[in-house]
C-alpha cells in the first residue's frame, strides 16, 4: 500500500539465510550463512512448498495446452479476455503455495497478457481458510479421515514393511538413511512416501539435483510406487467413509456445477448465463488427482503409478446438438460447459437443489439432465467411470462419456450430505466397519 492508499505489487528478490554449520556440518557453527543454488546463485531461492522454475515452465506449458485446444482448435473460450468475458473462467486454489502458483502460472498460459485487455483489472483466484478446504484429502481439518487416513497408512506398513519388495528397497538405498531411522520403511524417518518425492523431484531437475545411483534403480522406484499408492489410496477403494470424508466433498462441488449448467440450459435453451464460467482452474494437488480418480472406480491401486509431476485432470461436461441427437458437442455457440481439474462455483452462486441427489429430484428436475454427457481426462488420456459402463449410462459407443444422471447418480454415491458434521462423527471407531464397499460401479 503506498502514502496515496494505492494498492500494487511490490517487486522484491529474496535471498535464504542458514546456519552455518547447516552448510559445513563438520566444521560450521551458528553463525548466520547464506544458501545458494549449485551453480552459486543466491537470488530467490525457493521455500519448501513452493514452485521451482521448472515446476513454473510446465505450469505454464499446461495452461499453453489448454488455450491451443479451447480456444485455438474449438473456438469455445473467448481469445481476448475483456470486462465483458473474464467471468467465462474461474480460479480456485488451495492454501499451499505451489497450488496458487500453478493455479497463477496455467491462467497465464491459457491467457498471456497480450489475449488479456488493458482495462481488465488483476483475476482473481478462490481460495479457502484451511479448516474449509476440500480441493485435497484434508486430514488435518477433518478428524475422522484423519484416523481413517492413519488407520490405513498404518495397515499397509504391516502388510509391506517385511515384505520382499522393501527387502529390496533397503538392500540398494538402506545405506543412505539416517542413523536414528536405519531402515527405509512405511513409516519410517523419511517416510517411504518422502523418499519417493525426493526422487520424483531430483529427476525433474536435471544433474544437478541427482542422489547415488542406487535411487535410481528401476526396481527401487516400481516397489517404492507400488507401495506408496496403496498406502495413500487403497481406503477409497474400500471405505465408503474413507470416499466421502477424503474427496467426497470436491466431487460434490464439480457435480453440483453441471447440474446447474444443464438446469440453466433446460430453461433458457442456452447453457449462457451471467454469471457462469466455461472453464474452471484449480491448483490442487496429486493427492486430489489419485483420490477423485479412486472414489469413481477409475484408478486401480494394484496397477496404477504415482501421478507424475504437472499431472492434470479435466471434467468435461458435452451437450447434445438437439434433445435426441447423439453426438456431444463442444463448438459453437450451442453452448456446451467445461471445468478443468477441479471445479468449485462461487459460494453465492450455489443452491441446494443441484446438490440433491439424482434419486430425491422430481421429474422436472431429473429430465432436465437428459442430453447432457460427462467425460473424464487424466493427463489428457479419457478415462472410463466403471458406474457409467452399464447400458443406457454412456453415449452409445463410448464408455467415457457418462450420461450426466449416471455421472451425478455415482457422484451421489461418494459425496457426503454434511462434511464437516460427518468428520466428527464415529470418531474412535474401526476404519472399516462391516465389509467392504467398494466405488460404485465395481
Amino acid at each position: 500500500m503506498s502514502a496515496d492508499s494505492s494498492w500494487d505489487t511490490m517487486a522484491w528478490r529474496r535471498r535464504l539465510e542458514v546456519f552455518d554449520r547447516q552448510l559445513n556440518p563438520t566444521s560450521g557453527s551458528d553463525s548466520p550463512a547464506l544458501t545458494q543454488t549449485s551453480k552459486g546463485q543466491v537470488h530467490s531461492i525457493c521455500q519448501p512448498g513452493e514452485l521451482t522454475d521448472r515446476g513454473r515452465e510446465t505450469t505454464l506449458a499446461l495452461g499453453e495446452r489448454l488455450r491451443s485446444l479451447y480456444v485455438g482448435q474449438l473456438g469455445f473460450l473467448p481469445s481476448l479476455l475483456n470486462a465483458k468475458s473474464s467471468s467465462a473462467v474461474y480460479l480456485r486454489a488451495t492454501p499451499i503455495p505451489r497450488a496458487l502458483e500453478s493455479t497463477q502460472q496455467a491462467f497465464r498460459g491459457l491467457y498471456p497478457p497480450t489475449s488479456r485487455s488493458a482495462e481488465l483489472p488483476p483475476p482473481v483466484i478462490v481460495q479457502r481458510a484451511i479448516q474449509d478446504e476440500t480441493l485435497f484429502p484434508n486430514e488435518g481439518a477433518c478428524k475422522r479421515f484423519g484416523e481413517l487416513a492413519k488407520a490405513f497408512a498404518d495397515r499397509t506398513a504391516q502388510i509391506w514393511n517385511p515384505s520382499p519388495e522393501l527387502a529390496y528397497i533397503n538392500k540398494r538405498i538402506g545405506k543412505y538413511m539416517p542413523a536414528e531411522s536405519p531402515i527405509v520403511k512405511v513409516d519410517s524417518h523419511p517416510r517411504l512416501s518422502g523418499v519417493m518425492d525426493t526422487i520424483n523431484a531430483t529427476l525433474a531437475h536435471g544433474p544437478a539435483t541427482k542422489l547415488p545411483s542406487e535411487f535410481y534403480d528401476d526396481q527401487v522406484r516400481a516397489n517404492i510406487d507400488s507401495v506408496c499408492v496403496k498406502e495413500w489410496f487403497v481406503g477409497y477403494t474400500e471405505s465408503s467413509e474413507y470416499r466421502k470424508l477424503g474427496i467426497g466433498a470436491l466431487v460434490g462441488d464439480l457435480t453440483q456445477n453441471f447440474v446447474k449448467a444443464a438446469q440453466s440450459t433446460a430453461k433458457s435453451g442456452s447453457s449462457s448465463t451471467e454469471e457462469s464460467f466455461k472453464i474452471s482452474l484449480s491448483g490442487c494437488h496429486d493427492t486430489t488427482l489419485a483420490a477423485a480418480l479412486a472414489a469413481l472406480g477409475a484408478y486401480d491401486v494394484n496397477t496404477a503409478k504415482w501421478p507424475p509431476y504437472t499431472s492434470s485432470i479435466a471434467f468435461e461436461l458435452f451437450q447434445t446438438k438437439s434433445a435426441t441427437a447423439q453426438t456431444p458437442s463442444v463448438t459453437g455457440s450451442g453452448g456446451s460447459w467445461w471445468s478443468s481439474l477441479f471445479s468449485s462455483a462461487p459460494a453465492s452462486t450455489q443452491s441446494t437443489a443441484t446438490r440433491t441427489p439424482v434419486a430425491e429430484m422430481t421429474p422436472t428436475q431429473q429430465s432436465s439432465l437428459d442430453g447432457h454427457f460427462v467425460r473424464v481426462r487424466y493427463n489428457d488420456t479419457p478415462m472410463t467411470v466403471p458406474y457409467c459402463r452399464a447400458a443406457g449410462r454412456h453415449l452409445e459407443g463410448d464408455e467415457s462419456f457418462c450420461t450426466l444422471r449416471a455421472f451425478k447418480e455415482a457422484a451421489d454415491a461418494v459425496t457426503p450430505r454434511n462434511w464437516k458434521e460427518e468428520c466428527r462423527a464415529n470418531l474412535g471407531q474401526p476404519a472399516v466397519m462391516g465389509a467392504v464397499s467398494r466405488p460404485p460401479g465395481l
